[in-house]
């Protein structure tokens, strides 16, 4: 679980209600001072939400670029149903182009985007599904396949406590298991809140994609899409290592950042936003 260092907003962005054709969604939209030399639209990871992105927010706005961080449907303050079949990958990434095509302000072609982990995995099916809104996309620590063998048992103990506890119930077995840090989110009640906010179905559909995601790496490197791979110098969902091979395969940038593990938007946000920023601005224009 990604752990940000506060849930409020810096002072360059708004929560609002983003409305698309495929339903509302609730993000968190951050605009420089000066005109705007893209928009950025951010995808946050597994039992993650928008807040996962507040820290780069400030820094990639004074970089000069517009960043929307959206939680998805089910996640956190994005409504969802409680069919397990309204997660599937290809709606979620159906999803993602609707939420691109109501940006205002953003022609075809002129819209970077980002996914963490399951996001990143997310984002490629959306590509993958029509690349035309998106002049790059950035996977964050996210995999070219399912997650390791030991994510993956964690991924069915959650899934199977989902389907007979209460999302309270879950949560406290949680911080039982995984007591929370002095570094944590304040005194761990936004966390809990975001968690009670989430749809179980959610959970439970996309942790199971996350445990049986295919290799489609090859498919996206012939969309011809540029791609930045970034990550942390340790990861515990995908080893570091297939983090690089597939940058090789996609004839990707590759990025890894110091001092960081699963989240270096939350661990070093300064240092991860300078990366992106410098891998948009060395794109030639569209």
């Amino acid at each position: 679980m990604s752990r940000p260092p506060t849930f409020t907003p810096p002072p360059c962005a708004r929560a609002r209600v983003l409305r698309t054709e495929r339903g509302d969604f609730a993000v968190l939209d951050a605009v420089p001072r000066t005109p705007a030399r893209a928009t950025a639209l951010l995808l946050p990871g597994y039992t993650g939400s928008k807040e996962d992105f507040v820290a780069l927010l400030e820094p990639l706005t004074d970089a000069g670029y517009r960043v929307v961080a959206v939680d998805g449907r089910g996640q956190y303050e994005s409504q969802g149903t409680d069919r397990q079949e309204s997660y599937a990958q290809g709606e979620l990434a159906r999803d993602v182009l609707a939420q691109a095509a109501a940006l205002d302000g953003v022609g075809d072609g002129e819209l970077h985007l980002l996914g963490h982990s399951l996001g990143g995995q997310i984002a490629r099916a959306a590509v993958l599904l029509d690349a035309a809104p998106f002049r790059s996309l950035t996977l964050m620590s996210s995999g070219p396949a399912e997650v390791v063998a030991a994510q993956r048992d964690k991924v069915k103990m959650l899934s199977d406590a989902l389907s007979v506890l209460s999302m309270d119930e879950v949560w406290q077995a949680m911080q039982a298991l995984d007591p929370p840090q002095d570094a944590d989110t304040g005194d761990g009640a936004d966390l809990r809140r975001r968690w009670l906010a989430h749809n179980p179905a959610q959970l439970i559909a996309t942790g199971a994609q996350l445990a049986a995601e295919p290799d489609r790496v090859d498919e996206l490197a012939a969309v011809g899409l540029p791609v930045h791979v970034l990550s942390g110098e340790r990861d515990d969902v995908w080893p570091v290592e297939l983090f690089d091979s597939m940058a090789r395969r996609l004839g990707a940038r590759r990025t890894t950042i110091a001092g960081a593990e699963h989240s270096p938007n939350t661990a070093r946000p300064q240092e991860t936003a300078k990366a992106l920023a410098a891998f948009w601005d060395g794109l030639p224009p569209v």
